[in-house]
């Protein structure tokens, strides 16, 4: 019996989405990514707000859009810092549209640490550790910057705003 290998790219991995539908990260294959660990009860919450208005100016509206504009912001929804995100996938799909106007790809709930971390969490942190090298994730609003070509570019801290990101997101597109 031969035991699975590790997925070599973000692209060989899935999530599901809010809706309960299932999401090939392939889907995004092209697109810089920016991937947050996102709650709705937490200090960083406004965040939401910031990453909001990122995905609207750099999102491609059409398919012929220039490459410029080809940023894609996902959030994945966690529990674990402080129970801080306790809702079901519709409440959550209802708070972050009513509250902050998200209309970028949201997932259903995972784990970012512990034996039942989401693949692409595993993934992220290998790719980019945190201080010290340390892979665990400290808090929620957690954000990876991902290329064009599935690289992990870069792990922002919570604190870091993510309008702090735009340069740096610049420079990939």
């Amino acid at each position: 019996m031969t035991t699975p290998s590790a997925p070599q790219s973000i692209y060989d991995l899935q999530a599901q989405r809010l809706d309960g539908s299932p999401c090939h990260l392939s889907e995004f294959k092209d697109h810089v990514l920016l991937i947050v660990n996102v709650a709705s009860r937490c200090g960083f919450t406004s965040q939401y707000r910031q990453l909001q208005e990122l995905y609207d100016e750099f999102a491609s509206p059409t398919t012929d859009a220039p490459p410029k504009h080809q940023l894609v912001i996902l959030g994945f929804p966690c529990n674990q810092f402080g129970a801080q995100e306790p809702g079901t996938d519709q409440e959550i799909q209802k708070f972050c549209s009513l509250n902050y106007g998200v209309t970028f790809p949201m997932f259903s709930k995972v784990e970012v640490n512990g034996t039942n971390t989401h693949p692409l969490f595993t993934l992220l942190k290998e790719r980019a550790p945190g201080l010290l090298g340390t892979e665990a994730i400290k808090w929620n609003f957690t954000k990876f910057l991902v290329d064009r070509n599935g690289n992990v570019v870069e792990r922002f801290a919570p604190s870091t705003s993510p309008s702090a990101l735009r340069e740096t997101i610049q420079k990939l597109l």
